[in-house]
């Protein structure tokens, strides 16, 4: 299986932990992925060698005004997108493998947390994994500590408070926090 066929086995939202095939090539790319943040995140490198490397990770390259302060994690890497002007903080921690999209513009908090996968319930099937894409758009600012599961979209220009666990989706111009996150107000001038 190669790493196309496994892309749009995630991007299909197909149960992970059936097929020991994908488990095998998804190991492998965590393995890759391993290797590349150890370089990002063990001595420094200038902005632009950041934005190569982290374009290495993600095998495509990253928008314009790329920033990123180290350290950074993820568990395969393959499945992130960034749009233009892009500033992640430090400690971020991307589960991808169900597909990350970051509009233009945003901006990504100290130690915030992107998990696109989420074990089954069922006690017997707990081992399998169920991918579903978080979709983040233009401007949004995710402040720091906060978590946003699988399957949400969070759209333009909404802000998502520090600490907040976001389990549904944001609308564009909305302010949400809490656990679970909630609308708080619309952003002034939205109108709305």
């Amino acid at each position: 299986m190669e790493l196309e066929q496994l892309l749009m086995h995630f991007n299909r939202g197909d149960t992970l932990g059936e097929d020991p095939r994908v488990i095998e090539i998804m190991r492998y790319y965590s393995r890759e992925a391993q290797k590349i943040t150890m370089e990002i995140n063990t001595r420094y490198h200038e902005p632009e060698e950041l934005a190569a490397l982290f374009s290495k990770l993600i095998g495509r390259p990253v928008g314009e005004g790329f920033g990123l302060f180290p350290p950074f994690y993820t568990d395969f890497g393959k499945n992130i997108t960034v749009g233009k002007n892009v500033f992640i903080n430090a400690g971020c921690k991307f589960q991808d493998q169900g597909g990350i999209t970051i509009g233009d513009g945003a901006l990504i908090g100290h130690n915030v947390v992107l998990a696109t996968l989420n074990h089954d319930m069922a006690p017997s099937r707990r081992q399998q994994l169920h991918p579903a894409p978080i979709h983040i758009g233009n401007n949004v600012w995710i402040g720091a500590g906060a978590v946003v599961t699988q399957g949400v979209t969070i759209g333009d220009n909404a802000v998502i408070a520090a600490g907040a666990v976001v389990t549904k989706d944001v609308a564009a111009n909305a302010v949400a926090g809490g656990v679970p996150a909630k609308f708080i107000k619309w952003i002034d001038g939205s109108g709305r």
